[in-house]
């Protein structure tokens, strides 16, 4: 049951990119690396991820404590949040058995927080990608015992692009299952482009990174093949709107390929808000479509993004970047239609 905002009304908001890692979770019994992440809590609300004796980041409870969550969503007027794991618990590096056995671990946790929101939360899992028969046997109790809408993946898995033809099994089953593939950048964005540390793995790597991500899905074969699958990009899609047109020429020029199908596929991906300029809205909404732009905050590591959505979208009709019921989609109304469950099974062909 919805709690009714200070407006007077129950929260509208969905809010499709936020993560969460488990108090429960733990690395103990995994083998001895430090590349585990593991969360250290304190009494006052504080936390660490660590990995091995370094602290990777400051976190607050709000990571791993539901109902202070849910106190935080209230405020903003976010009525469904969609949880994922923290990115960094993405081990792509991992051998299968423990790849595999942290994956439960972490699905297991998402599903345990979600239970406990009373509605007020919904959860993607992760899967050991790397080894794809066991990532569909995940992905498969993601969704049938979990009760999970999808699945997180990074944007490159263990050196493999998602068009990588190993990969392929995971994107039928996903289309299949009807299971939501957020794609969300690992690693930070380090290494994609020729200049690394900060803030040039924040703003280009990540985004760069997105972007190639994207552009494999289109041009790979991936959307075509599987034609009810729905995947959804973290961070705007990162610079791939702003590159599509160079990318749609460079395809017409070195290939045979039609221009309008790739535009079609193009329109087949969803891609969250979180691109922290009101106007860069406007080229979301053109190159995705209006109805395929979802609210995301990045919640609890960007600060002022939940509590600031409301004032964000209004800055974007304010300007004229978005309409007024163009906002209140990417507000809540396309979340939810993202969120839904399909009547029948997607098929690959």
């Amino acid at each position: 049951m919805h709690p009714v905002h200070e407006n007077g009304a129950a929260p509208t908001g969905v809010d499709i990119h936020a993560h969460h890692f488990g108090a429960d979770l733990a690395a103990a019994g995994l083998p001895d690396d430090p590349r585990w992440p593991r969360l250290v809590t304190h009494g006052d609300g504080a936390g660490q991820i660590m990995l091995g004796d370094r602290v990777f980041r400051q976190v607050h409870a709000p990571l791993w404590d539901t109902a202070q969550r849910i106190a935080e969503l209230d405020a903003a007027g976010i009525g469904v949040q969609l949880i994922s794991p923290t990115p960094v618990m993405l081990a792509y590096w991992a051998d299968a058995e423990p790849a595999d056995a942290y994956a439960r671990a972490t699905n297991d946790s998402v599903a345990s927080a979600v239970g406990e929101s009373g509605g007020r939360l919904a959860g993607l899992g992760t899967v050991p990608l790397p080894y794809v028969d066991r990532a569909v046997a995940e992905l498969r109790r993601c969704v049938a015992d979990l009760g999970l809408v999808g699945v997180q993946i990074g944007s490159r898995i263990a050196g493999m692009e998602l068009d990588d033809p190993v990969l392929r099994p995971f994107f039928r089953a996903a289309d299949e299952l009807d299971a939501v593939v957020f794609v969300h950048p690992t690693d930070g964005g380090g290494g994609v482009i020729r200049r690394g540390g900060q803030p040039y793995d924040f703003g280009l790597g990540m985004t760069t990174d997105t972007a190639i991500a994207a552009s494999a899905l289109v041009f790979g074969g991936v959307l075509r093949e599987c034609v009810d699958l729905r995947v959804v990009l973290a961070h705007g899609c990162g610079t791939f709107a702003w590159a599509w047109p160079r990318l749609r020429l460079g395809a017409g020029i070195f290939t045979d390929a039609a221009p309008d199908e790739h535009d079609d596929l193009v329109g087949r991906l969803w891609v969250d808000s979180l691109v922290f300029d009101p106007e860069h809205l406007r080229l979301l909404t053109e190159r995705f479509g209006a109805g395929h732009v979802v609210l995301g905050t990045d919640y609890p590591f960007v600060a002022g993004q939940l509590d600031g959505a409301r004032r964000f979208l209004a800055s974007a009709v304010d300007r004229g970047a978005l309409t007024g019921t163009q906002a209140a989609g990417v507000l809540g109304g396309n979340g939810r239609e993202l969120l839904r469950t399909r009547t029948r099974q997607g098929a690959c062909r």
